[in-house]
C-alpha cells in the first residue's frame, strides 16, 4: 500500500511500498524505500530514502542527497546538495522541548557534507563539506570543510 496525496513525483522515481507521502514534491529519479513518511517536504533529483525515515514539513533536500534508514528529518531542516545523513540521524528543531511551533529554529545543512550514523543535530549551521562524526551531539555551528566528533562535538582536524 501506497498513501501519495497531493504531491509531485518526477521522472524514473521509484517509490516502494507502504510509504506515505503528502504535500511534497519529489525531484526525478528517486528511491524512496519502504515505511517512509514524508509530508510537506521538497526533495530534489536523483535522491535516496532509506528504510524507516521520516521526513517533516518544512524540510528542503537538495539534488544527490542519500537520507540513510532510520532517520528523523523534522521540519525547518534544510539539507543541501550531494548530502550523506548516515542511519539513524536525529535533527532536532526544539532546544526546550515541548514549545510551540514558534520556538522551533532552524537547521541549515551546506553541500558536500557527511554525516556519521546515529549523530544529533540541534538547530546549527554545517557548512559546506564538514563532517559529522558517528554518535555525536551537534550543539554549535560547524565550519565549512571542518571534522567534529563526540558529545558534544568538537573540531578534531579542519
Amino acid at each position: 500500500m501506497k498513501v501519495i496525496e497531493n504531491t509531485g513525483v518526477g521522472d524514473g522515481t521509484t517509490i516502494e511500498k507502504f510509504v506515505s507521502i503528502e504535500d511534497s514534491n519529489i525531484g526525478s529519479d528517486c528511491h524512496i524505500w519502504r515505511f517512509v513518511n514524508i509530508y510537506g517536504a521538497d526533495i530534489g533529483d536523483n535522491c535516496m530514502i532509506g528504510t524507516f525515515v521520516e521526513i517533516q514539513k518544512d524540510v528542503v533536500i537538495g539534488k544527490r542527497s542519500r537520507i540513510q534508514s532510520h532517520s528523523f528529518v523534522c521540519s525547518l531542516v534544510t539539507i543541501g546538495n550531494d548530502v550523506f545523513v548516515g542511519h539513524g540521524v536525529k535533527f532536532i528543531n526544539d532546544r526546550h522541548p515541548p514549545s510551540d511551533r514558534e520556538n522551533w529554529e532552524v537547521t541549515t545543512v551546506g553541500d558536500n557534507v557527511v554525516i556519521g550514523s546515529n549523530a544529533t543535530i540541534l538547530p546549527v549551521s554545517i557548512g559546506d563539506g564538514a563532517k559529522i562524526g558517528a554518535g555525536s551531539v551537534v550543539v554549535d555551528d560547524v565550519p565549512a570543510n571542518t571534522v567534529v566528533a563526540g558529545n558534544p562535538a568538537k573540531v578534531v582536524n579542519n
